[in-house]
């Protein structure tokens, strides 16, 4: 017996039925919202993590570095010497250190030590690093005895050298009493104090100038000298036209690190010459001079940082001008 097919009206009754039934959630699709939550508050969380190591960052930088500087510049607007309570006397500070004499001493000392520091501890760093390339055997020991004085303390160095410049028993006059020449005062004398602070300080700060002469040096393409020297170009037509043009911009990166560290100086003429000699008084040294020894002002000293801030400031500006620029 054969069973007949199901009839067209009970199909579409299952359809009906079907159509009206409640459609069930797929668990997977259930599931999605959860986990994309789960995502979105771990990323939440590894990010406030990472603020808050970076917020405690930003509040040492700003309680020692922005704080101190906010506090420099109101101070400069103070009458302060921690005896009576400070007030504002405007600009009164900055008319009295234009009036003092030895204002203009300072900074006239300080540019003059800068102009010979740049001379000694620019080009000579350079000629070393140029002398270091070509040596082919013993290079580590050349380049820790030229970076020895670097890891010295500054205060060690100087000191160092305070007891070659004794003016009685010092080793230079006592070579110059070798050669039956007459002693020097060297750190006394008016024509050689100046001189004698930048020998200090070329010596104790060039190892770090010559290395990175010397790696730039060794980033050099040696085609160029190559080519060079099949020109028939002599050595100095090799440093000229070759060695200077590709090291350019380090160099002036460096010429204006100087600048500004050289602009700084106070270790050299505090311990070798003191806070009363006007022939090496530099900016620093009479900041130091304002707040603690002869005037005990602090609105006065923090008025000369002021002036020294904004100087270096300006070549800081530059500095990052050029970084930019040639990045």
């Amino acid at each position: 017996m054969v069973v007949p097919p199901a009839a067209p009206e009970q199909g579409r009754q299952q359809m009906a039925l079907t159509a009206l039934a409640p459609k069930r959630t797929n668990p997977a699709k259930r599931t999605g919202p959860a986990k994309g939550t789960g995502a979105l508050r771990r990323r939440v969380a590894d990010n406030l993590m990472a603020y808050a190591f970076m917020a405690a960052g930003l509040l040492c930088f700003a309680f020692f570095s922005w704080w101190p500087l906010i506090k420099g510049i109101v101070l400069s607007f103070q009458q302060d010497n921690f005896v009576i309570p400070p007030y504002f006397v405007g600009l009164e500070n900055y008319r009295a250190l234009f009036d003092d004499p030895l204002f203009w001493t300072a900074w006239k000392n300080t540019v003059v030590f800068t102009a010979l520091a740049l001379v000694f501890g620019f080009a000579l760093p350079f000629v070393i690093a140029i002398l270091l390339n070509e040596f082919r055997h013993l290079t580590g020991l050349f380049r820790v005895l030229v970076y020895l004085p670097v890891m010295l303390p500054p205060v060690v160095s100087v000191l160092l050298w305070r007891y070659f410049y004794d003016p009685g028993n010092g080793l230079f006059n006592t070579i110059l009493g070798g050669l039956h020449l007459p002693p020097s005062q060297w750190t006394q004398g008016s024509s050689t104090a100046m001189i004698s602070l930048v020998l200090v300080s070329t010596w104790a700060n060039m190892g770090g100038a010559t290395l990175m002469y010397l790696a730039a040096l060794q980033g050099i393409p040696g085609e160029l000298y190559e080519a060079a020297e099949l020109d028939g170009a002599s050595v100095w037509q090799r440093i000229r036209h070759v060695t200077i043009p590709q090291m350019r911009f380090i160099m002036l990166v460096l010429l204006l690190l100087q600048i500004i560290a050289t602009m700084q100086v106070f270790i050299e003429p505090f311990l070798l010459t003191g806070t009363s000699s006007p022939d090496t008084v530099t900016v620093m040294v009479l900041i130091y001079r304002y707040a603690f020894t002869v005037n005990n002002d602090f609105g006065l000293a923090a008025a000369m940082s002021v002036l020294l801030f904004v100087v270096l400031g300006a070549f800081s500006a530059l500095y990052l001008r050029l970084t930019r620029s040639a990045d």
